[in-house]
């Protein structure tokens, strides 16, 4: 079995990814500095089922610090591969404080390529986004698209830490994989999110905010499937990127129809002016995932909703007053 260094252990994604990884029998070193960018009793809630097990080691720290290098080092001398899921996310946020994205998706993204190469490993993955395509040509988006121009500092945090991976492979020989994340949901996702939000507004009776006219699309994958994706991804390919996610496409409006449907209620709703650093469309064209890492979604979007519904409702009682940004 392989042993991982996997950030963001208590993140949406990285909870799912570390409690696949530990199904298979792998030891998982999850480094998470449970900061408070968004309600931390979403990640309290995902670590309670991950600290537990045998083989998932728990690191609280944060990579933005040079000196975290060799703090992992002296735990985790030697690793099979390092999964970068830490990141602070958000596309309107990023806008208000762009300095903690460059901190931890640009800075912290170095740390570990520079933990990777001193302590030799052989695989790195990175969680990059689809905000780098911007509004630039028309979805979906195949990997080749123009990355030219973000629309808002999360994407550009995360384009510089693509750049810096890429320079990390051709220097030093490190196999990487960039992942570009489209909309993922599920169980205990973030609260910022438009799944969590529209969820707990609806079923607390609390306005329901859409920005513009919700006619807007993306194209949701569930989180279990991305978390399949991001393993596939442990294969070697030299450097290359992959899109994962976007493969059911809806409108806002009709996301929040099925979960009036779902919950048995219906929305308060205001709809408010668009925000300039929101895409219209943000669809993945992911033929070469599909072909190169096997990759394919398994869960509809009807039966996630209803898991996330499902978690909601069994949760309520402290996810009720979850803030939802």
């Amino acid at each position: 079995m392989s042993v991982y260094v996997l950030t963001g252990a208590a993140g949406f994604i990285g909870s799912v990814v570390a409690a696949e990884m530990l199904r298979q029998g792998h030891t998982v070193f999850g480094v998470d500095n449970l900061n408070h960018v968004y309600d931390v009793r979403v990640k309290e809630h995902r670590l309670q089922a991950l600290l537990p097990q045998e083989n998932f080691h728990f690191i609280r720290d944060d990579i933005n610090d040079r000196d975290f290098i060799a703090r992992l080092a002296a735990v985790v001398p030697a690793a099979d591969a390092v999964i970068n899921l830490a990141a602070i996310a958000g596309v309107r946020a990023s806008t208000t404080d762009p300095w903690s994205y460059l901190n931890t998706n640009t800075l912290g993204n170095l740390n570990m390529l520079e933990y990777a190469r001193h302590q030799r490993v052989p695989k790195f993955i990175l969680a990059s986004t689809s905000s780098l395509y911007g509004n630039e040509g028309k979805p979906p988006h195949a990997e080749t698209a123009s990355t030219e121009h973000p629309l808002a500092p999360y994407a550009a945090s995360k384009k510089g830490a693509e750049a810096f991976a890429y320079a990390y492979h051709h220097l030093y020989g490190i196999d990487v994989t960039v992942l570009r994340y489209f909309t993922v949901y599920g169980p205990a996702g973030r609260p910022d999110m438009v799944m969590f939000r529209f969820c707990q507004w609806i079923a607390e009776g609390k306005p329901v905010t859409i920005t513009g006219d919700g006619e807007q699309s993306r194209g949701f994958t569930y989180v279990d499937d991305i978390a399949r994706g991001t393993l596939l991804a442990l294969k070697p390919v030299g450097f290359d990127v992959f899109n994962l996610g976007g493969h059911e496409v809806i409108t806002i409006n009709q996301l929040l129809h099925k979960l009036e449907y779902l919950l048995g209620k219906k929305g308060n709703i205001t709809y408010i002016p668009t925000h300039p650093a929101d895409v219209f469309e943000n669809v993945a064209d992911v033929t070469k995932a599909r072909r190169e890492l096997g990759w394919e979604p398994q869960v509809s979007l009807d039966e996630g909703l209803k898991r996330l519904v499902d978690w909601y409702l069994a949760n309520r009682a402290w996810a009720k007053d979850v803030e939802t940004p």
